[in-house]
């Protein structure tokens, strides 16, 4: 599935399915065809969204200090990183906020 994220407030943010699924899973949302995060949420998304990216980087430069202290070093990560991810999302999120909008997808 592919998840088309649109508000009034800002252009529309394309997510490919796995990507969406963890995002929604993030601010607390079952991944589903249609659905919509209200103003009064954001907030919560938004602080959810930053928080899992947060963590993510604490992860890999945890792992970074294990394999230097072991006197080996870790592969570069590979692929795209949740805060590449997720970042117009949050973009949107913020601006929809901002002007008290929803956002939906599916509809």
């Amino acid at each position: 599935m592919i998840y088309k994220f649109k508000s009034k407030a800002a252009g529309d943010v394309i997510m490919m399915g796995p990507s969406g699924d963890h995002v929604l899973r993030i601010i607390g949302k079952t991944p589903s065809p249609k659905g919509i995060i209200e103003p009064a949420a954001m907030p919560a998304a938004i602080a959810a969204i930053e928080k899992a990216i947060l963590d993510e980087e604490a992860a890999r430069k945890q792992a970074e200090a294990d394999a230097a202290a072991e006197g080996r070093t870790l592969p570069p990560a590979e692929g795209v990183t949740l805060r590449q991810r997720a970042w117009p999302l949050v973009e949107m999120l913020k601006r929809a906020l901002a002007a008290n909008k929803e956002v939906v997808w599916g509809v």
